[in-house]
């Protein structure tokens, strides 16, 4: 497991993290949320006085066990399924930072529960995201995120819980003298990426692998963002696509977890910005259960890419945030379904507004499921001009 050292460090990250996230800066007695599985809790205490010292005010709290989160969805009547606590509204109408500590103990305990009753339950936070998501346009609230080993992940991703603490490790330079140091590296060799990319004028991106065939337009006013501080670890570098622009074929390789449910080789075909056909060697049902949610869960939200060369992903972990950064021989791309990310807007962030962002093809959704792909492929851009540029190919961004 993590010595007290690595805990040290880690908390140190999550800090970084969380300041690096927000584009304005944190002001004395501002809000900072930690929310942690009980596996966790040492890291949340380490969390807990860091931010005392900072001279911020922290508020815990620690999630439902499996047995608690399966109980309400068992129990619950339509209106336990949406109820809303008292005051939790105020507290994220104030809040300023928030750090989840994802560590848990079972992985499969809502198998048998019905999507749909998980579907209505978040579909009436979703408001709550919004007010935090307004928030960070106008920078007063940032967000970050990491996993905590346990036994619960390692058994399902097939890995002793030494090695999948090792991944962690690995991952997040727990290992280096100055993890920190090593994520402000990779943020500024990310930036110049970025930078050559925000520079291209794209009609459209072509993504092309073995089992993939797909077309995704940017659209207008959009940036490549990524490694922001958002996710510990995070290599990866991702737009909000004109989810209307959206056709050809999807195919995730790799294996995910959703609400205690497995799910494998997913296919997905796209036609004027819609998923019209899904199918998946395992969990098909599911999948077009979530994919019904609501009316932006089957359109694209996010479309990104892993460089091999910043990622030491080379296991696979069972858990989305690790997944979605898999570096490996050949890096990964992903694509999320569902809501996405306003931080992908070129202008001014205050003035995206829920019109702008519909005329503009920003999806709106209560869902966010990343599907990864960890197949050698090749992206090219097709510009404007008619000419066309490899951008991305065999796990490495083309300089």
């Amino acid at each position: 497991m993590l010595t007290e050292i690595q805990l040290e460090k880690y908390a140190d990250i999550l800090l970084w993290g969380l300041k690096t996230a927000r584009t304005g800066k944190f002001k004395k007695n501002n809000i900072v949320l930690i929310r942690y599985d009980k596996p966790a809790l040492r890291l949340a205490e380490i969390l807990y006085e860091k931010i005392l010292e900072m001279g911020l005010n922290p508020v815990q709290r620690i999630n439902p066990s499996s047995t608690m989160e399966q109980k309400f969805y068992e129990i619950s009547n339509n209106k336990q399924l949406i109820f809303q606590v008292p005051g939790e509204e105020k507290l994220i109408r104030n809040l300023n930072g928030s750090i989840f500590l994802l560590a848990p103990e079972s992985m499969t305990h809502l198998k048998e529960i019905d999507p749909q009753k998980i579907g209505k339950a978040i579909v009436a936070k979703k408001y709550l995201r919004d007010i935090l998501e307004k928030r960070e346009q106008d920078g007063v609230y940032s967000w970050t995120l990491s996993i905590f080993p346990t036994k619960e992940l390692a058994k399902h991703a097939r890995l002793s819980l030494k090695d999948y603490t090792s991944q962690i490790i690995q991952a997040c330079f727990l290992n280096k003298k100055s993890p920190v140091e090593e994520w402000q590296r990779i943020f500024q060799d990310a930036q110049s990426i970025k930078n050559r990319l925000n520079n291209m004028d794209v009609d459209y991106y072509h993504i092309e692998s073995e089992t993939i065939d797909l077309k995704i337009t940017p659209g207008k006013n959009r940036k490549w963002i990524g490694l922001s501080g958002h996710n510990i670890p995070s290599f990866e570098i991702f737009l909000s696509p004109d989810w209307r622009g959206t056709k050809g074929i999807y195919f995730a390789n790799q294996p995910s977890y959703r609400s205690g449910n497995y799910v494998n080789g997913i296919r997905l075909e796209f036609k004027e910005g819609t998923v019209i056909k899904i199918t998946a060697e395992e969990g098909e049902e599911f999948v077009k259960k979530q994919l019904s949610m609501d009316e932006g869960a089957n359109k694209l939200g996010e479309f990104s890419l892993t460089d091999k060369r910043f990622s030491r992903i080379n296991k696979y972990m069972a858990n989305t945030l690790f997944d979605e950064n898999y570096g490996g021989q050949y890096g990964n791309c992903h694509v999320a379904l569902g809501s996405s990310y306003a931080d992908s807007y070129d202008g001014d962030p205050t003035a995206l507004s829920t019109d702008l962002k519909k005329k503009l093809g920003f999806n709106d959704s209560a869902l966010h499921w990343d599907l990864v792909n960890t197949e050698p492929k090749r992206v090219q851009a097709h510009l404007a001009s008619g000419q066309k540029i490899t951008i991305y190919e065999n796990g490495k961004f083309i300089d």
